[in-house]
């Protein structure tokens, strides 16, 4: 099974002595790293019942992140003894899940604990809306064809930004807007977030938009539902 990548660091450090055990506190941490990893898995894989909860792939890795640095500080165990400890907790979740008599039922109630913390740490960015989607995706696919040409990721992204910029023109047009109109609503989308990525860039910044909403909402609709959580 695919678990975040941070689960797999490994430095070249040398071994310490046998650690004290970890807290109430760095346990339940660890357990909700495993418990995220396992669910983003499921997610990457298009297990249906893992889109009950927020795509967790991006937000999960930072979340091991944290928790790792932290043991790390708190603990003193090197980074090679936390990897192994996120190895060993998703084992150990997996195995519990394998005995439960209700799988699903004993992964909602880890998530009822673990998403919170995850919020608490890491919070959710604000999800852009269509308008903002179309012109996401139509700016990553410009740069994708600049920089290796009309590749498979470039067909990907040119096919979901017409599809959003679709959507975005028939919620428009739905609102009373014409076709002009919402062409210069879509330009002016378009360079305000071309504006305010130039900007964050020469910040060291990346995007503060869940851009993987955008692809939530490029999703067939009778599968937007079951995203959007």
């Amino acid at each position: 099974m695919k678990i975040f990548s941070l689960l797999t660091l490994a430095l070249a450090q040398p071994v310490a002595s046998q650690p004290e055990p970890l807290n109430v506190n760095q346990q339940q941490a660890l357990s909700c790293v495993a418990v995220l990893a396992i669910v983003a898995s499921e997610q990457e894989r298009g297990v249906a019942g893992a889109f009950d909860y927020p795509l967790l792939s991006e937000r999960g890795a930072t979340y091991a992140g944290l928790v790792g640095e932290q043991i790390m500080e708190e603990s003193g165990r090197n980074r090679e003894q936390v990897r192994d400890a996120m190895i060993a907790a998703v084992a150990e979740r997996q195995a519990v899940a394998q005995e439960a008599a209700d799988p699903d039922q004993a992964v909602s109630g880890e998530m009822a604990i673990c998403l919170p913390l995850l919020d608490a740490a890491v919070p959710p960015r604000p999800k852009p809306d269509l308008t903002q989607c179309a012109g996401m995706l139509q700016l990553a696919y410009e740069e994708v064809h600049d920089r290796e040409g009309l590749s498979k990721t470039a067909q990907d992204l040119k096919t979901l930004a017409a599809v959003l910029d679709s959507r975005a023109r028939d919620q428009m047009r739905a609102e009373g807007l014409s076709g002009p109109e919402s062409d210069i609503l879509l330009t002016q989308s378009r360079e305000a977030l071309l504006a305010e990525a130039r900007q964050r860039e020469a910040r060291g910044q990346g995007s503060n938009l869940d851009f993987e909403h955008c692809f939530t909402l490029a999703a067939p609709e009778d599968k937007q539902r079951k995203y959007e959580h």
